[in-house]
C-alpha cells in the first residue's frame, strides 16, 4: 500500500549536541519531513508534539489511525529539567504503541540508536526491547531511510544507514523546514536548532566515556552556504530565533586539523562566513545563539579562540551561553573518562570567555558567558570528587568570574558507549553516593548559583524581550528565547504568549524575580 499520509509525534530530544524540548525544535522533524517530501512532495505530513498529545490523546490517536505511517522522535539522553515541555516517557510510548498496534510505526532519534534513556542515574533501555514496539528502528539518518522507504519500498530501505555526506540532508533540511509552521511555538518563542557538523573532533582519541556524539566516527562538516540557505527558507517562514547548537564545539567548525589533532585549531574565517551569512539571510532575526564549546580548544588556542569568540559576539545576540563540557574537576575522573580538560585548564577557559563576553548587551544580559556541566557517577569518582568540584566552583566565584549556569547531573549510561559495559558498577557508585549528590547539589545552588545569578542580573537590571510562558502559583514565568535563558518570576498571572520588559527585584537560587515596566 502506498504511503499517502504520515503523522510525526515529536517526543522531544536532548543530546550532547542538539536540543528539541520546546521552545526548541531539533533537526529530526525537518529531516523526517524533508526526506519524505524529497521522495514525494504530495504526501501529507502532520506534526504533533507530545505536549499536545497529552492534552488530547484521543484526537491524536484518531489522526494516527487515519495515517499510513506514524513516526516517533525520541531520545532525551542528556538529563535535564525543562519549563517548555517534558520528554516522552517509556510508559507513554508503550501506551501509544498499544493504541497503534495495527499501524506501521517508526522510532527516530537518539533513542533508536543509543537506547531509551530514563534520565540521569539510569541505564538506557536496550534496543532489543524496543523492537517489539515499532516496525522500524531508524538507528541511521532519518532523511535517508524515509526517502528510501517512499522511493524503493520497505524491503530495500536501510534504517541503519548513516550519511556519507550532507548532500541529501541539506536538501531535506530546506524542504523539511516547512514543518516548523505546525509547531505549537511557531510565531511565538520557537527556536530552531541548526546543525553544523556531525560527531566530535576528539573521536580520534575515543572521546568522553559517556558521550554518544563521538560514536558517529569521523567528523563531517556542513558547508556554510548550505546552512545559510536553510536559514533563508526558515526566515521566509517567519522564524526569528536560531541556535547554532548541533555540534560538539563551534570553535572547531571547518578546522583543517580535524582528524589529525585531538584539539583542532579554530578556523576563524569559517566562523565569520557562517555567522555573517546567517545574519544576512535572516532579515527578521531576533536571537542568534550558540551552544557547545570545548574548553580544551579555548585553553590550547587562546589567540585563535579569542578571535573566534569575538567574531561570534560581533554577529550574535546578547544573553548567549558557551556550554563547556567540563564534567569534573577531579583529575582522577578526568583521566579515567578521557575528559577534555584538567581543572586549572577549565578555569583558564572560563577566564578567557569572560574576558570577551562579560560586558552587558542591549537586552540587559551579558553578551556571552560560559556554562558548566558537572556529571556525577563517572568511573574514578570518590567522596573526594565532590569536595574538589565544589572547591573549583568556589574558586571561580571568588575570582569574580561569571558562569551563566551550572548543570549538576547524574550520568546516564547509554548503549554503544564505553560506560555501557560498566553500567552495573556505575549504578552501584551512584547509589552509594546518592546522599553526597543531594548535599552537593543543594550546596552549589545555595553557595554558588545564587551569588552568581545576582551578579549576572543585579537588582534593578532592566531585561528586554521576555516571553510569558506559563503560570506558577501566583507568578508568571517569563524567559528570553535562547541558550539556557534565565527564568524570571513576575508577580501575578499575566497573559501568556506576550513579550514584556521587566526590572529585576530579587533572586532565587537559579532564577530572578522581576516586575513589568
Amino acid at each position: 500500500m502506498p504511503i499517502r499520509r504520515v503523522v510525526i509525534l515529536d517526543g522531544y530530544t536532548d543530546e550532547p549536541a542538539g536540543l528539541g524540548v520546546p521552545p526548541f525544535i531539533n533537526v529530526y522533524p525537518r529531516l523526517v519531513a524533508g526526506g519524505i517530501w524529497l521522495a514525494d512532495s504530495s504526501i501529507e505530513v502532520r506534526y504533533f508534539t507530545v505536549n499536545l498529545v497529552r492534552q488530547n490523546l484521543g484526537s491524536f490517536i484518531n489522526e494516527a489511525l487515519l495515517s499510513d505511517l506514524v513516526v516517533l522522535i525520541a531520545g532525551a539522553e542528556v538529563p535535564g529539567k525543562y519549563i517548555g515541555g517534558r520528554p516522552i516517557s517509556l510508559s507513554e510510548v508503550v501506551r501509544i504503541s498499544t493504541f497503534l498496534a495495527d499501524k506501521d510505526t517508526a522510532l527516530v532519534g537518539p533513542a533508536a540508536r543509543y537506547g531509551f534513556s530514563s534520565g540521569g542515574g539510569s541505564s538506557a533501555l536496550d534496543l532489543a526491547k524496543l523492537k517489539n514496539l515499532f516496525k522500524y528502528l531508524v538507528s541511521g539518518d532519518p532523511e535517508i531511510f524515509f526517502y528510501q522507504l517512499i522511493k524503493v519500498g520497505p524491503e530495500r530501505a536501510e534504517p541503519w544507514r548513516l550519511r556519507e555526506d550532507y548532500e541529501l540532508a541539506d536538501k531535506a533540511f530546506t524542504l523539511g523546514a516547512n514543518i516548523v509552521i505546525q509547531h505549537p511555538n511557531y510565531e511565538w518563542n520557537l527556536i530552531v536548532e541548526l546543525e553544523t557538523y556531525r560527531s566530535c573532533p576528539r573521536y580520534i582519541v575515543g572521546g568522553c566515556s559517556f558521550c554518544i556524539d563521538v560514536r558517529y566516527g569521523p567528523v563531517m562538516y556542513r558547508r556554510p552556504e548550505s546552512i545559510v540557505r536553510e536559514v533563508e527558507v526558515l526566515s521566509k517562514l517567519g522564524v526569528k530565533h536560531y541556535r547554532v547548537g548541533k555540534q560538539a564545539d563551534i570553535l572547531t567548525y571547518m578546522s583543517h586539523d580535524t582528524g589529525i589533532l585531538e584539539f583542532p585549531k579554530p578556523k576563524v574565517e569559517a566562523i565569520e562566513r557562517l555567522f555573517h551569512g546567517v545574519r544576512t539571510a535572516a532579515s527578521n532575526l531576533r536571537v542568534l545563539h550558540i551552544d557547545n564549546v570545548n574548553p580544551g580548544t579555548v585553553f590550547h588556542y587562546r589567540e585563535e579562540s579569542v578571535k573566534a569568540l569575538k567574531t561570534i559576539v560581533k554577529y550574535h545576540t546578547p544573553g548567549d551561553v558557551a556550554a563547556l563540557g567540563v564534567e569534573s574537576f577531579d583529575p582522577r575522573v578526568v583521566r579515567a573518562n578521557n575528559l577534555k580538560v584538567y581543572p586549572d585548564e577549565a578555569v583558564e577557559a572560563i577566564r578567557i570567555i569572560n574576558s570577551i563576553g562579560s560586558r552587558r548587551g542591549w537586552n540587559g544580559l551579558p553578551e556571552l558567558l560560559p556554562g558548566i556541566n558537572i556529571v556525577l557517577g563517572l568511573p574514578g569518582e570518590t567522596k573526594e570528587t565532590y569536595r574538589i568540584n565544589y572547591e573549583y566552583l568556589k574558586k571561580v566565584l571568588d575570582e569574580g568570574l561569571l558562569i551563566r549556569r551550572i548543570n549538576v547531573r547524574k550520568v546516564a549510561v547509554l548503549l554503544n558507549t564505553p560506560l555501557w559495559s560498566m553500567r552495573n558498577s556505575v549504578m552501584h557508585v551512584l547509589r552509594k553516593h546518592s546522599y553526597l549528590y543531594k548535599y552537593f547539589r543543594l550546596k552549589v545552588m545555595r553557595d554558588i548559583d545564587k551569588p552568581m545569578i545576582t551578579r549576572i542580573v543585579p537588582q534593578g537590571t532592566i531585561v528586554d524581550y521576555l516571553y510569558t510562558e506559563r503560570h506558577s502559583d501566583s507568578y508568571t514565568i517569563a524567559r528570553q528565547p535562547g541558550s539556557y535563558p534565565i527564568a524570571f518570576f513576575i508577580k501575578g498571572n499575566l497573559e501568556l504568549r506576550k513579550v514584556i520588559r521587566a526590572r529585576v527585584t530579587g533572586h532565587k537560587s537559579k532564577s530572578a524575580v522581576g516586575e513589568v515596566i
